[in-house]
Order: structure tokens, then C-alpha cells, then sequence
């Protein structure tokens, strides 16, 4: 397998500030939701996009202070021999832009003037989908 990474842009960069009161003591559970899309070029199906998202929104039940809205696409060429190797590629993307959405979350908050909120450093793959490919290669080690 053959990766190019040609570039990464943002597709959307969102923050709104919620007027909700909240006690000073209360501990908030923000459950940021992760989504990731991957499209190929029309023209050259070797071109694939893959847009890493991460949403964070109030809602009645469970009010958060603020609702972010980050989605991120990194552009990659790549020469892949079968499905294995795509479904290997589309982890080692979501694996690559994910640092670049923990800083997206992070300066975006920080911008706002609140106290800047910093998503986890990731030691394994983000979606539960992926920790099977993830686990195991074909001499038995783990992938990384």
C-alpha cells in the first residue's frame, strides 16, 4: 500500500455559546460524537478525501455550555491492492487527522475565552469498527 498525503482543509469550524446557568461544582460530561465520511475523485479514483468530524451539542436533557462543530478532510493519493489495504488506509487516516481535530477543538474553544477543552490523546483507533483490523496482522503483532 502506497499513501500520498497531499493536504488537509477544514470544511467546518463552528462554536456557539450556550446561555445555560451552571452550578461552578458541576462536573460535565461533554461526549463529543465522532463521524467519518471517505469519497474518491470522480476523475481519479486513486484521489480519496476522508472527513474526520467531531459535534459536541447541547440538548435539553443533557445541556452542555457551548456546541462545536468541527469537520476536517485530509486528501490522499493511494495505491491499494484490496479491500484490506483500503479499509487499512481509511484507519491510518482517521488516525492521522485526529491530532488535527483535538487542535481544531482546542483552539476554537480557546478563542471563545472559555477554558480550552482538550479531546483525549488517542493510543488506539477512535471507531469501535476499527479495533479489529487494529488488533491483529498477519504475523500476530499488533498494528500501530
Amino acid at each position: 500500500m502506497k499513501i500520498d498525503f497531499k493536504g488537509i482543509t477544514a470544511e467546518e469550524l463552528s462554536f456557539k455559546l450556550n446561555k445555560i446557568k451552571i452550578d461552578p461544582q458541576t462536573k460535565l460530561d461533554i461526549k463529543p460524537q465522532f463521524s467519518r465520511q471517505v469519497r474518491k475523485a470522480n476523475a481519479n479514483p486513486n484521489l480519496n478525501f476522508v472527513a474526520l468530524s467531531v459535534k459536541i451539542e447541547s440538548t435539553e436533557a443533557e445541556p452542555k455550555p457551548f456546541d462545536i462543530n468541527v469537520t476536517l478532510v485530509g486528501i490522499y493519493e493511494i495505491q491499494v491492492a484490496d479491500k484490506n489495504e483500503e479499509r487499512d488506509f481509511v484507519i491510518e487516516a482517521t488516525k492521522q487527522l485526529y491530532p488535527y481535530i483535538r487542535s481544531a477543538v482546542t483552539n476554537l474553544t480557546a478563542s471563545a475565552y472559555i477554558s480550552p477543552l482538550n479531546l483525549p490523546v488517542l493510543t488506539g483507533p477512535l471507531f469501535p469498527e476499527d479495533r479489529d483490523v487494529y488488533a491483529f496482522s498477519v504475523g500476530g503483532n499488533p498494528v500501530n
